[in-house]
């Protein structure tokens, strides 16, 4: 069964770079299975920063809207971004601050100091994290906390489901063949949406 795929790219250097190549093998891998795929390139937005919750109840501007309309019709999102200072890069989460604006992400709870309303239950989500440490350092001695954080205190608690990730790691020194490889099962679990 074909599905709407969102992938949001979000290394903010629009100059080639691993993680485009992995969100076109994703994209690649998933319209050659017959999914329909959109695109959020965060090298290419003007992405404001926020700095007051009155700003953050009301909707972002114009060309965020469109961005995230992406997200709202989209039932699997993809999201890469490339490990900076143990986070994800600034201008990436400055968009999906921007994105979770107006009630998007979480709606108004139900009732009186109730849970938020999980406004995107039904979708799933796959996450891509490349960074220049070995892998397994980033999983156990860092203990993993930006994908954690993505994963949780975003996806999770706006109702993604499942949430799966991917981690890259020693992305400067591994060999072009292992490149490839990692390129390739990018494209298979585009094509799988998953």
């Amino acid at each position: 069964m074909s599905k709407q795929i969102c992938i949001i790219d979000g290394h903010p250097d629009p100059a080639d770079h691993y993680i485009h190549a992995v969100c076109q093998a994703y994209a690649d891998g998933a319209r050659e299975a017959g999914h329909s795929v959109c695109e959020v390139r965060i090298a290419d937005l003007d992405i404001p920063l926020l700095s007051s919750a009155e700003e953050f109840a009301e909707l972002p501007p114009p060309h965020i809207c469109e961005a995230r309309d992406n997200i709202a019709r989209a039932e699997h999102v993809m999201i890469a971004f490339p490990l900076w200072l143990g986070g994800q890069p600034a201008k990436l989460k400055a968009f999906l601050e921007q994105a979770a604006r107006g009630e998007f992400f979480l709606g108004a709870s139900d009732e009186d100091g109730g849970w938020p309303t999980q406004m995107m239950h039904g979708k799933s989500a796959r996450v891509f994290v490349t960074m220049g440490m070995p892998g397994l350092v980033y999983r156990f001695a860092m203990d993993a906390g930006a994908l954690k954080a993505l994963e949780r205190a975003l996806l999770g608690i706006s109702g993604f489901h499942p949430v799966k990730h991917k981690v890259h790691g020693g992305i400067d020194a591994v060999s072009d063949d292992t490149r490839k490889t990692w390129l390739e099962e990018a494209r298979k679990l585009g094509g799988m949406a998953i």
